[in-house]
């Protein structure tokens, strides 16, 4: 079994305008997604985007159902529907927003942990870690 290691460098900035142009842009990305979200249940919605090492950007949005196992977190969305579309290429970085009660989050949030499984998979499937983007 081969065995990845993947070291974790977090940058930290206070205002979006300290952000790197290219992490603003996919920030602004997930906050777009945000309007696709469907959360009539949690009244949380969550937006990702992805930035792949093709070019390309991916978005996603949270997805709920009553069946609330069968809810998708907007993280995986995004990842899923990468890797359905462009299956041979790895994700450089990743920007994820939420909004609750009609206001967008001013502080960063977390993956759950399914979602950080799967980041995990990607890392390891392509042998490269994901910038987090905020």
């Amino acid at each position: 079994m081969k065995i990845l290691k993947l070291d974790a460098h977090i940058e930290v900035y206070r205002q979006i305008d300290e952000l790197p142009k290219t992490d603003q842009i996919l920030l602004e990305k997930a906050r777009q997604s945000l309007k696709d979200a469907y959360a009539p249940y949690s009244k949380f919605q969550v937006g990702a985007a992805l930035r792949l090492n093709n070019g390309k950007t991916i978005i996603g949005s949270n997805q709920e159902n009553a069946a609330f196992p069968l809810t998708l977190c907007a993280e995986r969305v995004a990842i899923f529907a990468a890797a359905a579309q462009y299956p041979h290429a790895a994700i450089d970085s990743i920007a994820i927003t939420a909004k609750s009660a009609g206001q967008i989050l001013d502080r960063p949030i977390t993956p759950c942990g399914s979602c950080r499984q799967v980041i995990y998979e990607s890392e390891f499937r392509f042998e490269q870690p994901i910038r987090d983007a905020r």
